[in-house]
């Protein structure tokens, strides 16, 4: 079955989007309860930061008029984005009741739905983890068949769909308010991490009253690293539940994660060597809590049994995370995705979703 509807929406307009900053001074778009579920539409910077506007940037590349976001033509045409301010457009921030400075807001993706068949992957000079691999500007706008839930690359490749939000984020503290949406960091952010498909949960310290949870910058697929600056960039409603954990955040260095497979430890540093040691700690600092074990017990079950993977190399402060396996510990509660059956089968939902957007845009 399907995941329950949710129990409130935020539509992607221009009083409710941010442009390039993550900021605890905004008020609030929506105000929810601990535990509440939030359907949340999110529009891609992608054919909005050009000079074309998105039903002419998307219409060269064969995208029919019908079928390009309202709202992103509203965005377009209503909002400017301030200098110096980063490149995404994010939704929020909503307001969760409960929390405070010091607790962890507990992020659970109970799904993620495609608002548009066809994404963006863009690139050029001074851009990724190769800054001089290429000469010029370029910019593809990639179809993607959502029956069979595959990008359709070029004429012999295509890549599988694995749709996830790249902005996760709680506002930052005041004194690093407001942040640019480019690079990540305690609070979440431009974290691009490719594994918070539906089912999986992100935690998040919390700085401020009500935390202000933001998210944005749809990924349709990314491989780890998003090494050419961008991933399938693209427009997607995530559905959430926000659940605030008291106290649970004093200590928390870094955002963590779970899926129903692993944990995730995450650690982040303008330097690929500190990132690689910062999550390294935060991995000995879950399994000597998890597991009762010593520093240097946890030290070598790292080396034994946890990957280390460059989840993010760009964006000035890069992330690497530590993928540790569940099944090395024996028993624990049960994880809340295996209690939703068929959370990840959402193919008609999607197909049904794209419907009704494009009766909007009519």
């Amino acid at each position: 079955m399907s995941p329950p509807p949710p129990e409130a929406t935020v539509r992607s307009t221009p009083g409710t989007i941010s442009w390039g900053y993550i900021d605890a001074r905004l008020p609030p778009v929506l105000r929810v309860k601990s535990g509440q579920t939030v359907r949340i539409e999110t529009v891609t910077h992608q054919g909005i930061n050009t000079t074309q506007d998105p039903v002419a940037y998307f219409g060269a590349a064969g995208i029919a008029p019908g079928d390009v976001l309202q709202d992103a033509v509203d965005i377009f045409r209503k909002v400017k984005r301030a200098e110096g301010a980063g490149p995404h457009i994010i939704t929020g921030p909503v307001y969760v009741e409960g929390a405070e400075p010091g607790d962890t807001l507990e992020v659970r993706i109970l799904d993620v739905e495609f608002r548009v068949p066809y994404g963006v992957n863009a690139t050029g000079p001074d851009r990724g983890a190769v800054p001089d691999l290429l000469e010029k500007p370029e910019q593809k706008v990639i179809k993607l068949d959502l029956e069979r839930r595959v990008a359709r690359f070029s004429r012999d490749v295509e890549v599988p769909l694995a749709p996830f939000m790249g902005i996760v984020a709680v506002a930052p503290p005041p004194e690093h308010s407001p942040a640019s949406t480019k690079p990540p960091g305690p609070w979440g952010g431009n974290i691009d991490f490719r594994h918070l498909t539906a089912g999986s949960t992100l935690y998040l310290p919390v700085f401020n009253e009500g935390a202000l949870f933001y998210t944005g910058d749809g990924h349709a697929c990314q491989g780890d690293g998003e090494v050419d600056g961008t991933a399938i960039e693209i427009s997607l409603t995530p559905t959430v539940e926000l659940i605030v954990r008291k106290g649970a955040g004093k200590d928390m260095r870094w955002p963590r994660a779970e899926d129903a497979a692993h944990y995730y430890s995450m650690g982040m540093a303008p330097d690929l060597g500190e990132a690689l040691r910062n999550a390294i700690r935060e991995a000995v600092d879950f399994l000597q809590r998890k597991a009762k074990l010593s520093p240097a017990e946890a030290y070598a079950l790292c080396s034994l049994a946890v990957d280390f993977r460059i989840g993010e190399a760009v964006n000035n402060v890069l992330m690497v995370y530590g993928a540790i396996p569940k099944r090395l510990f024996k028993g624990g509660p049960e994880y809340w995705h295996g209690k939703q059956d068929g959370i990840q089968d959402r193919g008609s939902r999607v197909e049904q979703g794209l419907r009704i957007q494009r009766q909007r845009c009519v």
